[in-house]
């Protein structure tokens, strides 16, 4: 089989299975890579989201499988190789948040139409699940340790703290993707 065969092979759903993996590959790598951005200072990583912006582009790029994948394997993988973010509760949480973000913008990007205003859309829809997720496991996690979650820190972790992550991620995501489709890198 040619190298061109094997890049364009089709996978269920009509994609090359190859073509996702390179991306979900690319995005794993940012999802290592960005965060040291913010200087491994976990306010401003809190702040910026950076694991979060290559997660939700792998939902448009590679589908919502591939991109569940990378979400919750992403903080783990990063934990194990810097020690960042700290696993419990923190880590673990981050592990079904980032993977309900891959997964709902995946999904949500194969739904709507694929306009700017779909593509706002599913990225708007994506993070509001995603923090929901967020929420969800962080009270279980700090319930299994004895703490509590309050709504406050729920509001506080999922929203007010993470203004400026959510304004980059408006701000880039759409963009990137609507050039990508036009490109030709994203199938229809």
């Amino acid at each position: 089989m040619n190298r061109e065969a094997v890049i364009s092979a089709p996978a269920k759903g009509g994609t090359g299975w190859a073509r996702n993996l390179v991306y979900a590959g690319a995005a794993l790598a940012l999802c290592l890579v960005l965060p040291f951005l913010t200087g491994q200072i976990p306010q401003i990583g809190s702040a910026l989201c950076p694991m979060h912006i290559p997660v939700l582009l792998a939902g448009f790029l590679c589908g919502p499988w591939w991109a569940a994948a990378v979400g919750a394997a992403a903080p783990l993988l990063r934990f194990a190789l810097f020690g960042m973010p700290p696993l419990f509760p923190t880590g673990l949480a981050m592990c079904f948040e980032l993977a309900a973000y891959g997964l709902a913008s995946g999904l949500l990007s194969r739904t709507l139409p694929r306009t700017a205003a779909g593509t706002y859309g599913s990225l708007v829809g994506a993070m509001l699940l995603g923090r929901v997720v967020w929420g969800a496991a962080q009270t279980i996690l700090m319930g299994l340790s004895g703490s509590a979650f309050t709504w406050a820190a729920f509001l506080s972790g999922a929203f007010f703290t993470a203004v400026p992550g959510i304004i980059v991620q408006l701000v880039l995501i759409p963009p990137v993707v609507l050039a990508m489709r036009r490109a030709g890198f994203i199938r229809s």
